[in-house]
Formats: structure tokens, C-alpha cells, sequence
């Protein structure tokens, strides 16, 4: 690999692969030269520069530096585990694989290949409101962070359930995993690891062997309190990431998407006020507006600059990564009644 460039191929060209994909052929030191999908003709009407491998195996051992891996998590582990001991810098799409045990499998293959790097896309990170939030909490001027609330549901839409993020056999559990990891990530973003998880998880109605809605406490080293609501049920699509600070609140409402059906992603800022004289729970607010989404550029960018300065991944590192698939599998865990039923989780 020359200091200039990272010769990238990228298994899986659906949603995720194309964004992926478009973000690396924009990118001055990142060369997109093949790609492998079941369809191929996804490949020539996109990219049509790019050589198309064959197999996922034959993509990782050709002359590549990188791999973008943007497949249902059933495949996940495999392909990540064989590029990493193939020499290759790994980019994988959340989450990473169907249990806890396929995050431990790909840190030991991560282990005997110390000088690669491995990414993780919780891209939610990288968003402009969350990003705004996080200066605000660690600038102190709130204060100390009291608790959190996090939303975040979509509607399943017609053909949800005969889509693969629907079955378990592909993905290994429901709207959880798949979405509200973000959420999980978000919260251990802000408030560091959880030590206590109290749930309810059902499928309430989609007609899908995994859950729909999953609800969870969850309460830290330092004694605070962290709620979760993920829900493929939630008729309008809501983002919504409410921090309460010992001086004040911040409120992240709405995330921009492709669709935008999440509305727009706009923080509230607020300093509390008890005194005399002033509205009793209604204090003036700041609205911050962010109008474009730079989380997919800013998380390719970061991914590439680990690779070319040999620096240490930060966001979306496997640490964070199987903390927070352990918490998903915590709140599967802790619900009893959940676990008996048709839709639980595939677990090892």
C-alpha cells in the first residue's frame, strides 16, 4: 500500500454498500477496485469501474488493502474474520454478527493481527446533533449528567416481514439489534458502561420470529439511569435522545436519513429554572438546526486516516462494539418470559 492511497473492495451492494461505496469513490485517497454481491449487475449499474470477484473469499485475498463489509449479520463474522487474517483493514457494518459469541470470535482474529485496524459503522456518532450534545456535556456547563432517555422507533412498512432484517435466521434477533444498538452505543457514548439491566421485550405485531418493541432500565457504575424504547411499531418514525444534566437538559430530536422520515435533527438546550418569579418548568430553550449529514463521510474519513497514519480507531472500535452487544443481549437476558417464547434470540 503506498502512503497515498488504500486499494478498497467491498462485499455487499445493498442500502449500506452503496452509501459505503459512494463515500469511497468521493474520497481522494481511497480507491474502490472490487466488489463482490450476489448480484452482480449491481456492481456494473453503479460502479461499473470496479472488478467484481466471484465470492466474498476471492474479493479479501485479492490485491486489496481494505474490505467494506456491508452484508446480513449471518455473514458477517465469516467474511470479517477471514479478511483480517488475509491482511486486510476491516470497515464492518453494525452489529457485528448474531451474538455476543461472533464479536468475540472476530476480536480474537483482530488479536492475531495486531497491525490491522477494524471498524465498526455506529455512525450515529458522528451526527451533528450528537456531536453538539457531546461538546455541551463535556464542557460542564450543565453539569453532571442526571439521566437519560432514548427513543428510537420506525414503522415496519409494507413488506417488513418478508424482509431479511425480518428473519432470524439471517440476523439472529429483531428491532434491537438492528436499530436500537445505535441507541445503546449513544448512551454508552455519554455515560460509560452499565452495570444493571432490567427489560420487557415482546413482539407485539408484526408477524416475525423476533421482537418488535423492546423496552430497558439501565443503570450505571455511578448509580444513574438510562432508559430505552426500540420499536419497528412506532407508526411515525422518531429519534429522540433526551440528557438530563444536574444544571439543565439537551434534547436531540430527530436524525437526518436518506429519507428523511425522521424529520428534522434539530438539539434543544436548556438551563433549568427554580428561582422566584421565573415560569416553573418551562425554561427559555435554544434550538440548534442541522441541516445536512455529515456522519458517513466523517466515519469513512476517520476509518481511512486510521489506516494511512497507523492511528488508533476511536469511534467504532470492537471494544465498544461487543459492549454494546452484550448490553442487546442483557436486556434479551433479563426478560424471563421473552426468552420462552417463539421470538427469541439466536444466542450462540
Amino acid at each position: 500500500m503506498s502512503n497515498q492511497s488504500i486499494r478498497v473492495g467491498i462485499v455487499g451492494l445493498g442500502k449500506m454498500g452503496i452509501t459505503r461505496a459512494r463515500e469511497l469513490d468521493r474520497h481522494p485517497a481511497a480507491l474502490l477496485t472490487a466488489g463482490y454481491d450476489p448480484r452482480p449487475e449491481m456492481f456494473s449499474e453503479c460502479f461499473p469501474k470496479v472488478s467484481i470477484s466471484q465470492s466474498a473469499s476471492e474479493l479479501v485475498h485479492g490485491d486489496i488493502d481494505a474490505v467494506f463489509v456491508c452484508t446480513p449479520n449471518r455473514f458477517t463474522p465469516g467474511i470479517v474474520i477471514e479478511a483480517l487474517d488475509a491482511g486486510k483493514h476491516v470497515f464492518c457494518e453494525k452489529p457485528p454478527g448474531r451474538t455476543v459469541a461472533d464479536i468475540e470470535n472476530i476480536i480474537a482474529a483482530e488479536k492475531r493481527n495486531p497491525g490491522l485496524k477494524l471498524t465498526f459503522g455506529f455512525n450515529h456518532r458522528y451526527h451533528g446533533g450528537i456531536q453538539e450534545a457531546k461538546r455541551i456535556v463535556d464542557s460542564g456547563r450543565l453539569g453532571h449528567i442526571l439521566w437519560l432517555r432514548g427513543i428510537y422507533g420506525k414503522s415496519g412498512g409494507v413488506g417488513f416481514e418478508s424482509q431479511w432484517r425480518s428473519k432470524k435466521d439471517l440476523v439472529g434477533a429483531g428491532i434491537l439489534l438492528d436499530q436500537g444498538i445505535h441507541m445503546l452505543d449513544l448512551f454508552r457514548f455519554f455515560m460509560g458502561d452499565f452495570v444493571e439491566v432490567k427489560s420487557m421485550v415482546s413482539t407485539a405485531y408484526w408477524d416475525i420470529d423476533v421482537e418488535d418493541n423492546a423496552f430497558a432500565l439501565l443503570r450505571d457504575t455511578c448509580g444513574r439511569i438510562a432508559m430505552l424504547h426500540s420499536s419497528s411499531t412506532q407508526w411515525k418514525h422518531r429519534f429522540s435522545l433526551e440528557i438530563y444534566l444536574s444544571d439543565g437538559y439537551i434534547c436531540v430530536n430527530g436524525i437526518l436519513s436518506s429519507t428523511r422520515s425522521y424529520g428534522e435533527e434539530s438539539v434543544s438546550v436548556a438551563r433549568k429554572q427554580l428561582g422566584e418569579g421565573t415560569a416553573q418548568g418551562k425554561p427559555r430553550e435554544e434550538i440548534l438546526y442541522f441541516d445536512a449529514d455529515p456522519s458517513w463521510e466523517l466515519e469513512v474519513a476517520g476509518f481511512l486516516d486510521n489506516v494511512l497514519n497507523d492511528t488508533p480507531v476511536e469511534s467504532g472500535n470492537s471494544e465498544q462494539a461487543l459492549k454494546a452487544m452484550r448490553l442487546v443481549y442483557e436486556i434479551y437476558g433479563n426478560d424471563e418470559t421473552f426468552m420462552k417464547s417463539k421470538s427469541a434470540p439466536i444466542m450462540e
